[in-house]
């Protein structure tokens, strides 16, 4: 059900398998999405020096191998139903999904243009010392078909740089980015939120002002912040109301903003 909306900001409340075959065919430029990394296994990790569950919610847990990828596979159908012929998405993981993810793309027709390795130079250490310390995501970015002609805003993104890609030369797929703030979760906490500053190259470098940028599983709303900065359209879609209201103080805080370009 629609929970919020303005001219150019939409927020679903429900599931985004139901919600997604309600919007318009065709008509999303770009989908951002953070789906469950199926992690609450009742395990632990490091959380600011201190030793703290794994556990996010039962939206998180684990069905086993083939309900996860069922479920893996039905909401990136439905993803590419409402995307642009030039349309492309960009999914995010870890071990635990990202190879489930990849199948179900390429099985669905799409073309997979870059895998993105998300280096997080502050990560945790692991507890168990069992294992090489997780430093990173991955980010799939693909296009609906290979003969499809996506957008892809080169020059923008010569311009950017980090610890890894220096200025003026071609952005390399390892991207030097820390772990969320604590001046990003002002508003409220979400156990997966993403930094703003992962949103801001993913958008910038996919579309365009005024396109419509689409996230599944909203969570507390960064994708369609960092948009509406950008002057993009946005819709959000979340199964939890305070995750929604959360992203709805964060978009009225951002409004706030005499300068939002650097906000």
């Amino acid at each position: 059900m629609e929970y919020f909306k303005n001219d150019k900001f939409k927020l679903l409340l429900g599931d985004s398998l139901e919600l997604l075959s309600k919007i318009d065919k065709e008509s999303v430029t770009t989908i951002f999405a953070d789906p469950p990394y199926n992690l609450s296994n009742n395990g632990f990790t490091c959380k600011g020096g201190k030793m703290v569950s794994v556990n996010k919610g039962d939206w998180d847990k684990s069905n086993g191998f083939k309900e996860d990828y069922k479920f893996t596979y039905e909401w990136i159908k439905r993803c590419r139903d409402i995307l642009k012929p030039e349309g492309t998405i960009w999914i995010s993981g870890t071990h635990h999904n990202i190879y489930q993810v990849g199948h179900a793309l390429q099985a669905l027709g799409f073309h997979v243009l870059n895998e993105i390795i998300w280096f997080k130079p502050n990560a945790p250490p692991h507890l168990a010392c069992r294992y090489f310390t997780h430093s990173h995501e991955t980010l799939i970015w693909a296009r609906k078909s290979k003969d499809s002609k996506h957008k892809f805003n080169y020059e923008t993104m010569k311009k950017w740089e980090d610890k890894i890609s220096p200025a003026n030369k071609q952005m390399r797929s390892v991207w030097h980015i820390p772990l969320t703030s604590k001046a990003e979760k002002i508003y409220g906490n979400h156990p997966t939120q993403k930094p703003m500053e992962l949103l801001k190259r993913v958008i910038e470098s996919s579309t365009d002002e005024s396109d419509l940028v689409l996230d599944p599983f909203n969570g507390s709303g960064t994708t369609g912040i960092v948009s509406h900065i950008l002057g993009r359209k946005y819709i959000g879609i979340d199964m939890e109301k305070k995750y929604l209201d959360i992203t709805i103080k964060r978009l009225q805080g951002i409004k706030k903003q005499t300068n939002l370009k650097s906000y």
